[in-house]
């Protein structure tokens, strides 16, 4: 039995139908959530099949307990993906079938206020993914130096009034700490001059912000080569992505791999050795009209899928 709630998981049919080709494969789900993709990809298994979750988010660590109590095959982990090595060597899993990774905040963290997510609801400014560890947004918002801030909101928000922001948190904080998510966007509102259209002046921040908190691009780097390393032949890795940042570390890391080594023309090589283990499925997939407008956090998702060679030598083509 699947367990589910209102959080509509993006690209789900697409993710799962590339990622599950051994139904009696072992598969990681990276970001359990609040199972949808755990759900379907149980659907896909037969009896054989295995399948880990992995979640930083302690309410949906307790879902994933609910659903392994249901499903044998199925198994659920307390951490980042990043330590998606250490999970599977415990279990003894020297290599896997495919790695789901569905990246950034999911829609039951963004909609609860007491989370501190987001700037359309007024509540504690927390934005930890893991809430068992780790500084608050407030308490690193309240004692870090104004550059500290400016570089974190540039970097991870590429928003460019990042200077006056940072200026305005260290002058608000001498009167009274950060404490709310309606403070810091009120605070992000006044600071930044120009608006953009259909778009809240705190957005960038609030991304930016979340972003560090949870090490989430840091993560990122380490779980895909962590994912890759675990891949058995035929196995994929597969992974939905939501904003440029993100994107961008995943096309990169995939073209390199499929590319293979850059050796030196006229190097005497043989084929084995110049060309790559890995090739891209598909090229980069996004949401069609209808699921964007049933689910809008949809508008922005970027599916790529990478695979591991098969013994036999099959290729499959793609692109970035």
């Amino acid at each position: 039995m699947m367990v589910q709630d209102a959080h509509q998981s993006v690209l789900l049919d697409e993710a799962v139908q590339y990622l599950v080709c051994n139904p009696g494969g072992r598969f990681i789900d990276g970001t359990f959530g609040r199972g949808g993709h755990s759900g379907l990809i149980l659907r896909q298994l037969n009896e054989q099949g295995r399948l880990i979750g992995i979640d930083k988010d302690p309410e949906a660590v307790a879902m994933g307990e609910v659903l392994a109590e249901r499903d044998s095959r199925f198994s659920i982990c307390h951490g980042s993906f990043a330590e998606l090595a250490d999970m599977a060597g415990r279990r003894s899993w020297d290599s896997v079938d495919g790695v789901l990774l569905d990246l950034g905040v999911s829609s039951p963290q963004l909609d609860d206020a007491r989370r501190g997510f987001s700037f359309m609801r007024d509540g504690p400014l927390d934005m930890r993914m893991d809430t068992t560890r780790g500084v608050s947004a407030a308490q690193w918002l309240n004692t870090a130096d104004e550059k500290a801030i400016a570089d974190v909101i540039w970097r991870y928000g590429e928003e460019r009034f990042s200077r006056r922001i940072a200026r305005s948190v260290v002058a608000k904080r001498q009167e009274e700490p950060m404490a709310t998510t309606r403070q810091l966007a009120e605070l992000v509102s006044q600071a930044v001059p120009r608006k953009e259209k259909n778009k809240h002046p705190a957005t960038r921040t609030f991304q930016a912000i979340r972003i560090f908190i949870n090490q989430e691009l840091d993560d990122l780097e380490i779980g895909l080569k962590a994912a890759v390393d675990r891949l058995a032949p035929g196995g994929r890795l597969v992974v939905i992505s939501f904003h440029s940042l993100e994107d961008r570390i995943v096309k990169r890391f995939m073209r390199d791999l499929a590319r293979g080594p850059q050796l030196p023309r006229g190097l005497p090589v043989t084929v084995d050795q110049s060309e790559s283990p890995f090739s891209l499925v598909t090229k980069a997939l996004k949401a069609d009209e209808e699921e964007v407008e049933s689910n809008v956090r949809a508008r922005s998702a970027v599916m790529r899928v990478l695979e591991r060679r098969p013994l036999s030598g099959r290729q499959t083509g793609g692109q970035a």
